[in-house]
């Protein structure tokens, strides 16, 4: 089972609880962002486009543990830049974990061996794994060779110490949906708890324009990706979310549902867009006009973003909306979605090219690091 029992019963009870007291807009989530430096430098990354002054600067335990109790989410992600060059990460972790909330602290892994003796497992921390895809498709994405590597040493360790690890894998154009379900074959080799998959998102800031899928390619993408499932393949993530991801369903954003707070304050509206800040979460919720936002508003910013922060909360959100919604939870968690069609397409698909010739071909800007 991906998720612990206690997590799931913590968050149904949460989810339960704002719908009895009539509450509309409520966090699942919250995105804390304890700074925004980072070991590597990916071409689809908006988050290490700042300053030096900016990059150099970071949250205090003290903050962190503010804005969590503001909030009052059940979930704390923990994403950056890379937190665990934080030099107090692993207070911040022991301090949200004393107030009993599930932790999913966001790593590239290339310093998670050196630094897991920092921890402790527990039941409320798991290490989030940034991987991209197989080996090659990783180093690429991540313009570092030797990345992938470095990751899945990280993560066989902190399996055998006995620590919660799931992956992150964010998809670009051009991902080779044969090659992600290798991977995803490798992921639970591993021993992983589960994966969860989102489409990139086209961030202003970030290096390479190239790189976003369209919504229709999204679809087209995660259908092949998704169909004809392994009953071994996990997934840490809705199921009705990862039905939306396939065009199986539609959902609004609930850009509310997983509120960011970083440096800055409470960032307007979510975690992929700047359309600035807020002192307190209240003013967020309160202040903020959210009918700015989401593909039905027409902002052109929302019109192909299909992220799991915009609307995994919304898959959440009708799962306990009523019978109707639970039961289409429990039927999607375990279909396997048969679909001879896209096992067919899969088949004719061209061999994709070593992902290094895509520098040529598409002119991506990534650069060979050693």
């Amino acid at each position: 089972m991906a998720i612990p029992l206690s997590q799931m019963w913590t968050v149904a009870a949460y989810v339960l609880k704002q719908k009895i007291q009539g509450r509309k807009r409520y966090p699942l989530v919250l995105m804390l962002e304890p700074l925004f430096r980072c070991n590597l430098a990916c071409a689809g990354c908006g988050k290490i486009q700042y300053p030096h002054h900016i990059l150099k600067q970071q949250l205090t335990p003290e903050e962190c543990f503010r804005a969590v109790e503001e909030c009052g989410a059940p979930i704390v992600s923990i994403p950056g830049g890379e937190p665990l060059l934080h030099p107090q990460i692993h207070e911040i972790v022991e301090g949200l974990i004393a107030r009993e909330k599930y932790i999913y602290l966001c790593t590239n892994a290339l310093l998670l061996k050196e630094k897991l003796p920092l921890f402790r497992p527990s039941k409320y921390l798991s290490f989030s794994v940034h991987l991209d895809g197989q080996r090659e498709h990783h180093d690429f994405s991540v313009c570092r060779e030797g990345g992938f590597e470095i990751a899945v040493e990280a993560v066989r360790e902190a399996v055998r110490r006995g620590f919660r690890v799931t992956t992150n894998t964010t998809l670009f154009d051009g991902a080779d949906p044969r090659s992600v379900r290798a991977f995803f074959d490798e992921m639970m080799d591993l021993g992983v708890e589960g994966m969860m998959l989102s489409p990139g998102y086209a961030y202003e800031k970030a290096p390479n324009q190239e790189l976003w899928l369209q919504r229709e390619r999204t679809r087209r993408l995660f259908r092949l990706i998704l169909s004809n499932r392994k009953r071994r393949w996990v997934f840490n993530q809705s199921a009705l979310f990862m039905e939306f991801l396939m065009g199986l369903r539609e959902f609004t954003c609930t850009p509310w549902g997983m509120p960011t707070y970083n440096l800055f304050g409470w960032q307007r509206p979510c975690y992929v867009q700047q359309d600035g800040y807020a002192e307190t979460f209240q003013e967020l919720l309160e202040e903020t006009d959210w009918t700015r936002y989401g593909p039905e508003s027409g902002n052109p910013k929302c019109a192909n973003c299909m992220m799991h922060s915009g609307y995994e909360a919304t898959a959440v959100h009708h799962t306990f909306s009523g019978w109707r919604g639970f039961a289409e939870t429990i039927r999607a968690t375990f279909s396997l979605y048969k679909d001879p069609e896209a096992a067919q397409e899969i088949e004719r698909l061209q061999p994709a090219p070593h992902p290094w010739e895509l520098v040529q071909i598409g002119g991506s800007g990534r650069e060979r690091t050693s």
